[in-house]
């Protein structure tokens, strides 16, 4: 009998896809099969389902051959299909958007993705923990390890600098699957997604910093973003007259994504990180182009930095390494889970020159998500993620 061969879900390896099953078992009939892999799957819930990580997050595990997506919430479009919401997915995904307090949004799920700004996740999250759930949030709610570390990142954003659950902060993990791959991977419950510019500008000088290639104190990172980074929300600087051949930097106070850059950098480093840290907007959907410097220690040559770095990267699936002469820009990466760095060395002036490249709505949050929830249920991390950009 099937209930002999697959035991209860332990929560960690799920090792029959739909395929394996009719190898496995030819003499079953399709439905049972559907049945039996049905069973085997990851469901998952996502709040927040009808903002750009929302429908992100969903485009992806629509894809995913692990995972039913059984549940979409948020608090606007209520009833709404995801399909008309979203008609590009019509006939993929019809699921409606349920309220948050509607009963069906209590059905229960193996994952819930929170796609929502801060302060949500920490709201619904001890509710969860309480039942032993897994959740991955896109905000910065569980980023950090305790409450004196988000006081500050909450004071950028000019939130309550006191976290509404406190208790759970010591169990969640960094969501950066090339920093915590083993962290992530073991019995993770929790899991705060890496923000949009942290990941290109921590991937980017991850090696420099580990392997002191450069001096910590000269760190400078220059980061342009596609105006999706902003959300689907509107706003009066996001109006087509307003953005159109318009180039602005901004929250030169301080950006929110420097705390979770410093804390990943300063753990490599062994002492703290300050970083220099310039966001700006260009006129363009999507995509992040982070051009990273470092003054080089005595002695450091190209050789010796490349070599770090593919030393570094190299159990990164999805961290290339280019030279200064293969020309890639944002659109390489355009809908893909990868980050591809240029990597290079000005001898004139001894800098390291590091220009990152990701695709902000994937490897800056759907994707990435996607990659740590793989780790948290024991799958390869590439499963559902595994394609190149989309050129032109």
């Amino acid at each position: 009998m099937l209930c002999n061969v697959f035991p209860a879900r332990s929560g960690f390896a799920f090792p029959f896809s739909l395929l394996n099953l009719g190898k496995c078992f030819p003499c079953l009939d399709l439905a049972q099969a559907i049945h039996e892999s049905h069973a085997l799957m990851i469901r998952a819930k996502v709040i927040g389902a009808g903002g750009y990580g929302g429908v992100g997050i969903t485009e992806l595990l629509l894809q995913h051959p692990e995972v039913d997506l059984v549940c979409l919430v948020a608090k606007n479009d209520v009833g709404v299909k995801m399909s008309e919401l979203y008609p590009h997915l019509s006939g993929y995904c019809d699921l409606p958007i349920l309220a948050p307090d509607d009963p069906g949004a209590v059905v229960p799920v193996d994952i819930t993705i929170f796609a929502t700004p801060d302060g949500v996740a920490m709201s619904s999250s001890s509710e969860i923990a309480a039942q032993k759930g897994r959740f991955i949030d896109f905000s910065g709610d569980f980023r950090f390890p305790s409450a004196s570390c988000y006081k500050e990142y909450a004071a950028r954003i000019g939130r309550d600098p006191e976290h509404r659950a406190p208790e759970l902060l010591s169990r969640t993990v960094y969501g950066l699957p090339e920093l915590r791959r083993e962290e992530i991977g073991g019995k993770t419950a929790i899991v705060g997604n890496a923000g949009c510019f942290a990941v290109s500008c921590i991937l980017g000088l991850a090696p420099a910093v580990k392997y002191k290639l450069v001096d910590p104190d000269t760190i400078i990172c220059d980061c342009k973003s596609g105006v999706s980074g902003a959300g689907k929300k509107p706003g009066k600087t996001f109006h087509y007259p307003a953005r159109y051949e318009q180039i602005n930097a901004y929250r030169f106070a301080g950006h929110q994504h420097v705390v979770e850059i410093e804390q990943e950098l300063s753990t490599l480093a062994g002492s703290d990180i300050a970083i220099t840290f310039t966001p700006q907007v260009i006129p363009s959907c999507r995509g992040i182009l982070s051009t990273l410097y470092g003054q080089l220690g005595e002695g450091v040559t190209l050789a010796k930095v490349m070599d770090a770095y593919e030393v570094f990267h190299k159990d990164n699936h999805f961290v290339r390494i280019f030279n200064r002469e293969t020309a890639i820009g944002t659109m390489h990466v355009r809908g893909s889970n990868y980050c591809f760095l240029t990597v290079d060395v000005d001898e004139r002036t001894s800098r390291l020159r590091v220009v990152s490249h990701i695709d902000n709505l994937v490897k800056g949050q759907s994707g990435n998500a996607v990659q740590n929830m793989n780790l948290m249920f024991g799958l390869d991390e590439a499963v559902g993620l595994d394609r190149p950009g989309m050129y032109p």
